[in-house]
């Protein structure tokens, strides 16, 4: 990678990412762009534009223009919010990969598009849930993200268009507001536990999921597109997680840090019908075989870090 694209930067994981890669590569290596303007650390720390990436020759443009080699696919509609919206989410998810795959094709770049636990269903293994199993998503969101997986290794097969990508579980920050996903009560917990020592979650307190702490997160999606392309087997979409949670168990986790921290559920049984259908654990050996993948954060160093920025923002 030197020069470097990524759609949906202002999301929970595009923050983050944009603020990674420019370190590593420079700032004036990656652009930012997004369908709304980016927030003003984005801005100004390199290069931003307003880009729909349903525009196939908008892409095209902003993909020519940077000089671009590697595109990061962020731009998506989330689970909880694609239920409310399916044509919507299968209109943004399927249509932005689209374009982007085409001008990759076509300028010869490198894609990386993230995929989801949401990828698999009811019928999938819930433990330990392996790299090649059943995937029959009961959501739009996990419908989308299948097509992608498939649709991002036939422009490999067919075309050689160099597409990566990885199944992402849930994902915690503190950085970036909750986007609408089934997993967001592991970000907001953090929140309402350090600003009102309460929360109320909407789901039960024993479903559990693969989760993963966002610095993880951008680090594998890094290591994933410097890996050597020979080393990869798999490359559409690799499992990858760092523990398995549920609500009980970060609440005794927080309380550690914050004794007086009380949770009451109040179970929205839409999103948790969404958790119960995806893994409760999933194997990710593949990704530690064929390109070194290790998590840095468990459990209680993710909590700490989390409790100790927020504190200082309160």
């Amino acid at each position: 990678m030197k020069r470097i694209l990524i759609t949906g930067s202002g999301g929970q994981i595009g923050s983050e990412l944009v603020t990674s890669l420019r370190e590593r590569y420079g700032a004036d290596a990656v652009l930012a762009t997004d369908i709304r303007p980016p927030s003003k650390t984005v801005c100004d720390s390199g290069p931003t534009a307003i880009l729909d990436a349903q525009d196939q020759n908008a892409v095209a443009q902003a993909t020519v223009a940077h000089g671009t080699d590697t595109i990061f696919h962020l731009a998506a509609i989330l689970s909880a919010v694609g239920e409310t919206n399916p044509d919507l989410a299968y209109q943004i998810n399927m249509g932005t990969l689209r374009s982007v795959l085409e001008v990759a094709r076509l300028e010869k770049c490198s894609v990386f598009t993230p995929s989801s636990i949401a990828v698999f269903g009811p019928t999938s293994p819930k433990e330990n849930t392996p790299q090649n199993t059943v995937m029959r998503p009961t959501t739009i969101y996990g419908v989308t993200k299948v097509a992608g997986e498939l649709l991002c290794d036939y422009y490999h097969r067919k075309y050689g268009v160099d597409t990566r990508g990885v199944r992402y579980p849930g994902l915690i920050s503190y950085g970036t507001p909750p986007g609408g996903g089934t997993t967001d009560w592991a970000v907001d917990i953090f929140v309402q536990a350090v600003k009102k020592h309460s929360y109320a979650c909407f789901l039960k307190e024993d479903t559990t999921l693969p989760m993963m702490y966002m610095p993880d997160a951008v680090e594998a999606s890094i290591q994933l597109m410097e890996a050597d392309p020979d080393s990869l087997i798999h490359r559409n979409a690799f499992n990858v997680t760092a523990m398995h949670l549920n609500p009980q168990t970060l609440t005794k986790e927080i309380k550690k840090h914050i004794p007086t921290f009380q949770i009451e559920y109040k179970v929205d049984q839409h999103r948790e019908s969404i958790a119960q259908s995806w893994p409760r654990t999933i194997d990710d050996s593949a990704a530690r075989l064929e390109w070194g993948w290790s998590p840095k954060y468990d459990l209680a160093d993710m909590t700490e870090e989390i409790i100790n920025e927020l504190s200082r923002s309160v």
